[in-house]
């Protein structure tokens, strides 16, 4: 290298942060394919069967790319880390915490899939870095969607630290943000590691935890979170961690939600990720009942349709189960007949709850 390439170098990285904050991300770092620091963590991890369902992350190819970047791409020097913000709960909430005979859903569940907007503002920014350097650079962007761990990244590009909870938290932008990372065949100078750890000894997230998911070891036993239970299994919700959900029906905010360090979060996040045109539902009955056209119109290019139709229609059965409200029963009563078992079962369940406890109460 030139010492005039040299110089330009520091410009360079500076540009890319720049456009990378033009385009949305409040924080972005460079970092080198080394293997990441915690890979033996997320192996011990598999290992403990933490991953629930998620057969696909402990298949051999996934995991041999975890340990080693390089596998996926040989020729990548540099990995930029980006984070964009989303919106504060309290921002999309209805109006009172338990957005009660509607559901909760996870705030950056409200807008649009960042699985739509962010893979082009990845490329955008790999097109930004060819037109700087005036060569052709080989990419690859990911956003939650390739195997490598996202979170050890981000900590080694100096984005922030992993929190108790398993959130990346930043000190000043907090953990309501999206990650992605794009690898680069160019050498970029790496940002110098986030190495303080600022939790302390708070442990409010571990304790607000309504399952318990939250290990002391820093991991997540997903077979009792939320998060899993309403978005990724697809199959029955295991009936002792059906009270525990409460009426939460796509993922769950609770463990950042009592963070303090999301204080410092914006409360309005990236406006792709805000509350979107025809949401919030109309309600936890309305829900329950959707039509397949009609969970295809309103969960159109939205996070919502990870969960699938049925395994929605599921969480709204347990919801109004935990809700206990009595004018859910003709609704619940139709479904006992709905053609999806996973819909009927729930449904029964959430019957025999509503009456339990009507029973309770005279």
């Amino acid at each position: 290298m030139t010492s005039a390439q040299s110089s330009s170098r520091p410009r360079l990285e500076q540009a890319i942060k720049d456009e990378a904050g033009r385009l949305g991300f409040v924080l972005a770092g460079f970092t080198t394919p080394v293997a990441p620091p915690h890979s033996s963590a997320f192996e011990e991890w598999l290992r403990q069967g933490r991953h629930a369902s998620m057969k696909y992350l402990a298949n051999e190819r996934s995991r041999a790319r975890r340990r080693d970047p390089l596998l996926i791409m040989p020729e990548c020097k540099t990995i930029l880390v980006l984070a964009i913000p989303y919106s504060d709960p309290s921002s999309v909430a209805r109006g009172g915490t338990q957005d009660l005979g509607h559901g909760r859903m996870a705030a950056y569940g409200w807008g649009t899939d960042y699985h739509v907007v962010l893979p082009k503002r990845l490329q955008a920014i790999a097109t930004f870095i060819q037109d700087q350097v005036g060569h052709a650079v080989s990419s690859r962007g990911y956003t939650d969607t390739g195997p490598i761990l996202e979170r050890d990244l981000a900590q080694r590009a100096g984005l922030g630290w992993i929190g108790k909870n398993t959130c990346l938290i930043n000190p000043r932008a907090g953990s309501y943000l999206l990650l992605s990372e794009i690898l680069l065949d160019i050498g970029l100078t790496p940002n110098a590691p986030f190495e303080a750890d600022h939790c302390g000894k708070c442990t409010r997230c571990i304790e607000a935890c309504p399952t318990g998911c939250i290990l002391p070891d820093r991991t997540i036993d997903a077979g009792r979170c939320i998060s899993y239970l309403t978005i990724e299994l697809k199959q029955a919700i295991p009936a002792e961690v059906r009270p525990q959900i409460g009426n939460w029906i796509f993922g769950c905010d609770l463990c950042q939600m009592i963070c303090p360090w999301n204080r410092f979060a914006a409360s309005e996040g990236d406006t792709a990720f805000r509350a979107r045109a025809g949401l919030p539902q109309p309600g936890l009955i309305h829900e329950l009942e959707l039509t397949p056209d009609e969970f295809a119109i309103q969960f159109s290019e939205s996070p919502v349709k990870r969960a699938k139709r049925n395994g929605y229609r599921r969480n709204a059965a347990v919801a109004l189960g935990n809700e206990g409200r009595r004018d859910a029963l003709p609704a619940l009563e139709r479904a006992l007949h709905d053609p999806d078992p996973l819909v009927r079962e729930h449904a029964g369940w959430a019957i025999t709850r509503i009456n339990e406890r009507s029973a309770q109460d005279e």
